[in-house]
């Protein structure tokens, strides 16, 4: 039921209490930092709102009616009532405060998210943070289930339900072991040659496969994949020991690409293999508390990570590590591969 328009607001409410317990309106004015003409008409405001008057005033001060004995007795359960629930309200907050629930991609979780939970923690100490992984369709779901304050995900688009901002720019790189036929290629691989092979990709659902299967469907699509892995680690490996090329985060082979574990085949102009990394959150709302300012670094450092990656490509391979103690093997051999077309 509305409230009638006769009930005075709470700052009203509060300087009355505070005439009541001061014993004038100047003293009850200087108390609640307000000017005493100011406090005199609220008084005489609420005196016409109510419709009787509240408070006998002479030369020594104000005191109550009888009338008004009995508002500021009603008046003090109602700002007590108020206070009791700006403290809930704080209680809440704190508790918001000193939790935050992330659920992030794999790429964004294992390449991004430690550098960005480390400076979140320089800001914020108290924050408990719980971190969770999934792909990018998984994140969606989460996130749009309220089981977490925010995510991150890889894609062109923020999934539907989900409003986001792009935190970082990644793009997908393929990459083969060094014996394989396309680390000696001279001749750019086009994008047809790669939708016609087979790869060794991310299972569907994640944020990786869905921008190779978008950058390839004007060329019939991607082949049945040769293998399909739920991680960047296993997809890595997988290139290292000669399953097939891979389609991965240019994030994920910084180090293996350096040291020649793997190589970077070069592709065709045609094809645009660059996403950008989001931040998602319900339509509608807005991230609060350590999720804005997780939100808020993730953006500060988005120049810091572009020139970091650009110094990587910039910078000449690596020999590759030999274990210690190690013979010297001879040259690599080709393994049999039916992507092995030049």
């Amino acid at each position: 039921m509305a409230l009638s328009p006769r009930v005075p607001e709470l700052g009203a409410l509060e300087l009355l209490l505070a005439v009541a317990r001061l014993g004038g309106v100047g003293r009850a004015a200087a108390e609640l930092g307000v000017s005493q003409p100011t406090a005199s008409a609220r008084i005489k405001g609420m005196e016409r709102q109510i419709g009787v008057s509240l408070l006998e005033r002479s030369p020594r001060g104000s005191r109550p009616t009888e009338a008004g004995r009995l508002v500021v007795e009603w008046a003090r359960q109602v700002v007590e009532a108020a206070q009791a629930l700006d403290a809930g309200i704080d209680a809440l907050r704190e508790r918001r405060d000193a939790r935050l629930i992330v659920v992030a991609s794999l790429t964004v979780a294992e390449y991004l998210m430690p550098g960005w939970l480390l400076a979140l923690h320089a800001v914020s100490p108290g924050t408990a943070v719980t971190l969770r992984t999934a792909n990018s369709a998984d994140v969606a779901g989460h996130v749009l289930a309220g089981e977490a304050d925010l995510g991150f995900v890889e894609g062109p688009l923020p999934p539907a339900g989900l409003a986001g901002a792009v935190v970082a720019a990644d793009r997908l790189v393929v990459v083969v072991a060094p014996d394989h036929p396309w680390a000696r290629r001279r001749s750019p691989l086009s994008a047809r040659e790669l939708a016609e092979t087979p790869l060794v990709l991310r299972e569907p659902g994640s944020g990786t496969r869905e921008v190779l299967e978008m950058a390839l469907a004007p060329y019939g699509g991607t082949a049945p994949p040769r293998l399909e892995l739920a991680s960047s680690t296993a997809l890595k490996a997988a290139a290292m020991t000669g399953a097939g090329p891979v389609c991965l985060s240019e994030l994920a082979v910084v180090e293996e690409l350096a040291t020649r574990r793997l190589v970077a085949v070069r592709l065709a102009e045609e094809l645009d293999l660059r996403r950008p990394l989001r931040a998602v959150w319900p339509a509608g709302q807005r991230p609060t508390g350590p999720a804005r300012e997780l939100l808020a670094l993730t953006r500060r450092t988005a120049g810091t990570h572009q020139a970091r990656m650009a110094q990587a490509r910039a910078l000449p391979p690596k020999a590759a590590r030999k274990p210690a103690g190690s013979a010297e093997r001879p040259a690599l051999r080709v393994r049999p591969d039916r992507s092995s077309r030049s």
